[in-house]
C-alpha cells in the first residue's frame, strides 16, 4: 500500500465512494457529544466533514495528497473547518490523550502495522473517548463482496479487539452492508469494533 497508488485511484473519479459518512460511522457516533475528533486514514474526507457538520474539532489524516486536495474541497463546500494532516500512518503519532473519539475506517495493512497504529489510536484518547475500527471483514472471502482479496490485509472482530490496549470492549462483531453490484445488491461484510478509555 503506498500513497502513489491512492492518488492514482482518488484521481480517477470525482469522489471514488459517496460524500456522504459510512453507515457504520454516523449509527455509533450519532449518540456522542462533540468534542476533539481523530480520522485516521481518513481518504477523501467524507467521515471527517460529517463529524465537523455534528460540531465536532477534527484532525484528520492520510497519505494521499489527491484524497486530501478532495477531503478540502469537500470541506469548503460544506463550510466546515478540518485540520488536514498529510502523513503516512505507519510513522505518524497523535497527540496523546488528547481525544474524545478517534476513527480508523477501512485501514488496511499487515497485522504488524495494524497493531502499531491501532495501539497509537489508543494512547490519543483521553479519559472517556471512543476508538471505532470498521473494516473489510475476513468473511468477505467466501460470504461477502468487496475489499482487499489478500487475507492477511482483513480483519476479524477478534483481531483488533486483541490488538487494543488500554480501553474496555463495548461492541465487537461483524455487521453486513448492501452494496449495489452492477445493479444488484449484495452483502458486504466488515468487522466493527467500538471501546472506550475508562
Amino acid at each position: 500500500m503506498r500513497s502513489d497508488e491512492w492518488d492514482r485511484r482518488y484521481a480517477d473519479s470525482e469522489f471514488l465512494w459517496t460524500v456522504e459518512p459510512n453507515r457504520f460511522v454516523a449509527q455509533e457516533v450519532a449518540d456522542l457529544s462533540p468534542g476533539r475528533a481523530l480520522d485516521l486514514a481518513c481518504g477523501e474526507g467524507r467521515n471527517a466533514v460529517w463529524l465537523a457538520q455534528r460540531g465536532w474539532q477534527v484532525t484528520a489524516v492520510d497519505f494521499s495528497p489527491v484524497g486530501l486536495r478532495k477531503a478540502r474541497r469537500l470541506a469548503a463546500e460544506r463550510g466546515v473547518t478540518v485540520e488536514w494532516v498529510l502523513a503516512d500512518l505507519r510513522d505518524y503519532q497523535p497527540e496523546t490523550a488528547a481525544y474524545q473519539l478517534v476513527l480508523l475506517a477501512y485501514f488496511h495493512v499487515a497485522a504488524v502495522e495494524r497493531a502499531a497504529v491501532l495501539l497509537e489510536a489508543c494512547a490519543a484518547l483521553a479519559s472517556g473517548g471512543e476508538i471505532l475500527v470498521v473494516g473489510h471483514d475476513l468473511s468477505n472471502l467466501t460470504e461477502g463482496v468487496g475489499g482487499p482479496q489478500d487475507p492477511n490485509l482483513l480483519y476479524t472482530p477478534a483481531d483488533i479487539t486483541a490488538e487494543l490496549r488500554g480501553v474496555s470492549v463495548q461492541r465487537a462483531e461483524r455487521v453486513r452492508r448492501p452494496v449495489d453490484v452492477d445493479g444488484r445488491f449484495h452483502d458486504a461484510i466488515d468487522t466493527l469494533v467500538r471501546a472506550s478509555r475508562p
